[in-house]
């Protein structure tokens, strides 16, 4: 088995982990200026700049979200974000140079577009993440506040064509989390093509299910969390995803873009 290499930034990734728990210190101004700078260098599709990040300073907010998210450690994040699709500037752009923005020939409130601007999201988000971790900060990223894009849009005051896609929790970490397990690369990375034997691809998932199942989440510490296979049928059966689907695009839709 190949060794792998290590540097300062491999070590960053390879070491990360969610942190859920945040001493009471404010991050300096400094720091906070050099992660958002960070995000704005991440890869932009077309260079459409898509994306903005709103940062929630005001614990009345904070506070709303955590409650949406039903997680409480948001709102003692010393830093928050969310991240969002954002087509109002462009569309504002576009209507600043005789485009008009409200027809269907304003293209860019399109699923293409739509999906595109989510995937510069992600990646604006990832580097903030990772620029945090590197600075000994600890980052949880935050799907939870997605539980009512309604109230969360209201809360944000979201203009037409910008959509929220996820938050992110940094702070000074209060926890030392283990390393929850990965499968196998065997099992996640090919050559070529993807495997055509299920069998094959399945070969090592006892294995890594007994590992995820030795492994202890702090927010639960008193049990073991549940195998893999076990979490994926779960969800694979979850009728809820069905609601959660219907509302995720009639909301959208609502915002302008067209995703039917």
């Amino acid at each position: 088995m190949p060794n792998l290499r290590h540097n300062e930034t491999i070590d960053t990734l390879l070491n990360r982990r969610s942190i859920r728990a945040f001493c009471n210190e404010a991050i300096d101004e400094n720091t906070v200026a050099t992660l958002e700078t960070v995000a704005q260098r991440a890869a932009c599709s077309q260079f459409l700049n898509d994306w903005s990040a709103i940062k929630i300073t005001d614990s009345s907010i904070k506070q709303k979200l955590s409650e949406i998210g039903n997680q409480m450690y948001i709102a003692t994040a010393p830093l928050l974000y969310v991240f969002i699709i954002d087509q109002h500037r462009n569309a504002a752009i576009a209507r600043k140079n005789g485009v008009d923005a409200d027809t269907d020939e304003f293209m860019l409130k399109t699923r293409y577009r739509f999906t595109q601007a989510q995937n510069d999201v992600i990646l604006a988000l990832h580097a903030m993440e990772t620029a945090a971790e590197s600075l000994g900060l600890g980052c949880v990223i935050l799907g939870s506040i997605l539980n009512s894009r309604t109230q969360l849009i209201d809360i944000l005051n979201l203009p037409e064509y910008t959509y929220p896609v996820l938050g992110l929790a940094i702070g000074k970490p209060a926890q030392n989390p283990e390393l929850k397990p990965r499968m196998s690369t065997k099992m996640q990375i090919f050559e070529n093509r993807y495997p055509a034997d299920d069998a094959e691809l399945l070969e090592n998932i006892a294995d890594f299910d007994a590992r995820v199942h030795q492994y202890y989440d702090l927010r639960n510490a008193s049990r073991p969390v549940d195998a893999l296979s076990a979490q994926i049928v779960a969800l694979a059966t979850d009728n809820s995803a069905k609601k959660h689907e219907a509302e995720d695009v009639e909301q959208v839709a609502r915002q302008g873009f067209n995703v039917a």
